[in-house]
């Protein structure tokens, strides 16, 4: 198509094509700005303040240097366009005189033609011109109002600040004099453990004041639909006691009954001592060094490598594998012994749920991770004779890291668990998810009971203290009777009334029947509650009607142990983890106590350790290479490569879940008995 150019100054030109022009630039309508210069430097998009953005989290500083930022550019452009308006004015006036005072000269016909297209060209780019400056108009015009807008945007913003400044002034005063408080008095928190100690209501408030930029909608699990929703009133015989509350608050007052001083169920026998262990083993280990991370030390290691050979310091770490933390989950593991002793199922599995959430208790201050076990690694824990349990766990996978844990116990229960790692980074906290079933079988009564983990969620992993919360759901099913116990863990918020940690569950029968509510929290206690009698009640603040039971007071299942002394400088060990990674004669060439890397971080030589490690993880990635190449050989000569197979560990079909996992195989402890290693891989 046919256009023409007009020069201005020399310095820029104007194409026009020969149509009409549009309606769209008679009548240009502003629909916003979005021009490379007119953004802000963080590239943010403004909005009203009473928009609710998904904007990437930023800075109250960057906010308010972005809106500044952004104003002072549209200042600065609206000054331009004025000026630009006035000159197109100008030299428009002047044209249309020049093309006045040339068609009353006297010219030759052809020159009158030439003369008349040059004034049809002005009168078009004098439409242009008016169209373009009435567009100016009104993004002056919006322009005006939105930065008014904007002022009261960034005027909120900066009070926000303040107060949040101020806020966070207060928090960290009050933290530092409980920091002192504690110190001044570390005897009395000892010794009152039972109590709400100083260090614990000032670690709760530090999270508090560290959980507050979480949003109030956050999700962090998928809750049941059918999850309890119930009151309870505890009935006792002195009506001077008798209290409701709900949520199963009043279900932790009243009357406590220790189960290791007194039955909690007439059906639970005792028969016969608890053993005490015959052999006296060590309860310290060296101090953690103050090791300072240098993160500059971390990156450097990165650059020109793969992701999967970047060797992460041992100061991430705490001196025990992911095995040796598997298998603390046996800490308690008196609660099973009761448990098979017990004649009523329906008793026998408030102490299985006693025990599933005892396994989080030691979580509450270890925000260091574990040793990522080697391929083939083993651990076993023999307290045979100390307690009459035998545990073994093996890492059976390494890409997905994948765990197989098997214990047996003389007095009456056997447990086994496969369980496989996967974590979500979601920015500013980190959330892990345990995969796998846990299976408890009683030999006597045959029940088979199943569950799985909840999701730990690590909190503040850019900036601030590392803090750990539990979150979700757990059912647990007896599978021979079809009883369940319902389990919830909630998640921590700032703005919750609720006792943190806390943990509500409902016990029923195979026909629905509720018989038992627990409480507690997962960080100390759970205590059980028998319902005598239950009702419908009103409805909650989801439209659910919730049901009020009637309980008798409250009986202790499960009581944390006090740490050890001088915890916080042994990476907050409880008594039983002091002990795992104690040496050992006569235990497997794969067993995790002999893990050069780690026994050296439990030396104190981190240097050391994290040279170590490294050796350790090239020698696994050049055995991974060399199965790799034996793979496919095998398969261009068409032979069948059966891979890597787990030395104590087989793949079986679970006939209760319908999973396919490891389960143990035997061999392990007859070969420990004729101390004959031979069938075990060189890994360290």
């Amino acid at each position: 198509m046919e256009s023409s150019s007009y020069a201005f100054s020399n310095s820029c030109s104007v194409h026009l094509p020969n149509y009409p022009i549009p309606k769209e630039f008679l009548s240009p309508t502003w629909t916003g700005l979005d021009t490379e210069k007119g953004k802000s430097r963080n590239s943010s998009t403004f909005k009203p303040v009473n928009d609710s953005g998904d904007e990437e989290p930023t800075t109250q500083s960057d906010r308010s240097e972005g809106i500044q930022g952004t104003l002072k550019t549209l200042i600065s452009k609206l000054d331009d366009l004025g000026t630009c308006n006035d000159l197109i004015a100008k030299h428009g006036a002047a044209l249309q005189r020049s093309l006045s005072e040339l068609e009353a000269l006297r010219v030759p016909v052809e020159g009158g033609e030439k003369v008349k297209g040059v004034n049809e060209r002005a009168t078009l780019f004098r439409i242009t011109s008016n169209a373009m400056i009435n567009a100016c108009r009104d993004f002056l015009d919006l322009a005006e109002t939105h930065s008014r807008r904007w002022q009261r945007a960034l005027q909120y913003e900066r009070e926000q600040r303040i107060h949040l400044e101020e806020t966070i002034e207060q928090l960290a005063k009050q933290h530092n004099s409980l920091e002192r408080a504690w110190r001044e008095a570390p005897t009395l928190s000892a010794n009152t453990p039972s109590a709400p100690t100083t260090e614990k209501v000032g670690s709760e408030r530090l999270q508090k004041g560290e959980a507050s930029d979480e949003d109030e909608d956050t999700e962090y699990f998928d809750a049941m639909e059918d999850s309890p929703a119930f009151i309870t009133v505890t009935a006792t015989e002195n009506t001077q006691h008798r209290h409701s509350q709900s949520n199963l608050s009043g279900a932790s007052g009243g009357q406590t009954n220790d189960w290791n001083q007194e039955n909690v169920y007439p059906s639970c026998n005792d028969s016969g001592k608890e053993m005490q262990p015959l052999r006296r083993r060590r309860s310290h280990i060296p101090d953690k060094p103050n090791y300072s991370l240098n993160l500059w030390s971390i990156m450097k290691n990165c650059i020109g490598k793969e992701l999967s050979k970047i060797p992460m310091p041992v100061n991430f770490n705490e001196p025990l594998s992911m095995l040796q933390r598997l298998t603390e989950d046996l800490e308690y593991h008196e609660l099973l012994d009761k448990a098979a002793r017990c004649e009523s199922s329906l008793e026998q599995l408030c102490l299985v749920a006693a025990f599933s959430v005892s396994s989080y208790s030691t979580t509450v201050h270890r925000t260091a991770k574990p040793f990522n076990p080697l391929l083939g690694e083993t651990y076993e824990l023999d307290r045979l004779e100390d307690f009459g349990y035998r545990s073994l766990c093996e890492q059976v996978s390494h890409h997905p890291p994948a765990a197989s844990h098997h214990v047996i116990s003389q007095r009456g229960w056997t447990l086994w668990q496969e369980i496989t790692i996967a974590s979500k980074f979601r920015g500013k906290y980190l959330s892990i998810m345990p995969l796998g079933a846990i299976h408890l079988q009683f030999h006597s009564s045959g029940n088979h009971y199943v569950w799985r983990k909840v999701t730990s969620t690590v909190h503040n992993i850019i900036v601030g203290k590392l803090w750990i919360d539990q979150s979700g759901d757990i059912e647990i099913v007896n599978h021979r009777t079809k009883e369940t116990c319902q389990l919830k863990f909630s998640p921590y918020s700032y703005f919750s009334r609720e006792v943190p940690r806390k943990v509500t569950g409902v016990v029923s029968d195979s026909g629905g029947q509720a018989h038992y509510i627990l409480s507690g929290t997962w960080d100390d206690k759970i205590e059980s509650s028998k319902i005598v009698q239950s009702s419908k009640g009103g409805s909650g603040s989801e439209g659910k009607q919730k049901t009020v039971y009637q309980t008798l007071s409250p009986k202790l299942l499960w009581k944390k142990y006090p740490l050890p002394d001088n915890a916080e400088n042994m990476y907050f060990f409880s008594a039983l983890a002091l002990t795992l990674n104690e040496p050992e004669d006569g235990v497997g060439l794969t067993d995790s106590r002999l893990r050069p890397d780690q026994r050296l971080m439990e030396a104190g030589k981190w240097d050391e350790a994290n040279s170590e490690k490294q050796r350790l993880e090239e020698k696994q990635r050049a055995v991974r290479r060399r199965r790799e190449a034996e793979a496919t050989d095998a398969l261009d000569d068409g032979r069948e490569y059966e891979g890597f197979q787990p030395q104590w560990f087989h793949k079986r079909t679970n006939a209760i879940t319908g999973e396919t996992n490891f389960v143990y195989k035997g061999g392990y402890w007859e070969a420990k008995d004729s101390q004959d290693w031979s069938m075990c891989t060189e890994i360290f």
